[in-house]
């Protein structure tokens, strides 16, 4: 790869630090897709301990770029997002992992594709947090920010996500155990 071709790379990326997702941060400020990647990636680092038999490097890197496709279309949440939304996005992203240099698209390639098949332990645990940091977002956040909906989705939201591991299955119960403390504290 080329130095252009590494920073038309940064500069398509960049977009993602513009690009406001559906959840506000504790100071109401809308969350970028940037921050939610970076903090799932943290998430996935600091797990390293309780899933040995994982290459959470490799979850790092899923958690890196799993919403590179926002960079063309904007953040849509889940309970909005159709399958043509969804069709669009990986058109376009597709479009632009096969315009990279051939071992960046290559190896972006293998990590989407794994990640959509989500077979490995990787890709679950990735797509697990991916999830549950939008929940823990949510509990972070004011009570008059949330949809809504959310207030029944946050309840339910990532069970079955987590269903493959104890650890993150008792994770999302701390989440949930947030949640109701939340919505009784700010509510009475």
């Amino acid at each position: 790869m080329t130095p252009r071709e590494f920073l038309d790379i940064l500069h398509v990326a960049e977009r993602l630090k513009d690009t406001p997702r559906h959840c506000t941060t504790t100071k109401r400020r809308t969350e970028s897709v940037a921050e939610h990647s970076w903090r799932i990636s943290l998430m996935a680092l600091l797990l390293k301990g309780e899933f040995p038999e994982a290459d959470m490097d490799r979850v790092v890197r899923m958690c890196l770029i799993h919403d590179l496709g926002e960079c063309f279309t904007g953040d849509i949440p889940t309970f909005v997002k159709t399958d043509a939304d969804r069709d669009v996005e990986d058109s376009l992203l597709g479009r632009w992992v096969r315009s990279l240099p051939p071992e960046v698209s290559g190896e972006l390639t293998a990590l989407f594709q794994e990640m959509d098949a989500q077979e490995t332990l990787e890709a679950k645990i990735y797509k697990s947090l991916d999830k549950l940091e939008a929940l823990i977002q949510h509990n972070e956040s004011p009570l008059d920010t949330w949809s809504e909906n959310e207030y029944a989705l946050n309840k339910v939201y990532a069970f079955d996500t987590v269903a493959f591991s104890a650890w993150l299955t008792d994770l999302r119960k701390e989440i949930l155990d947030d949640t109701l403390a939340k919505i009784d504290r700010e509510q009475s």
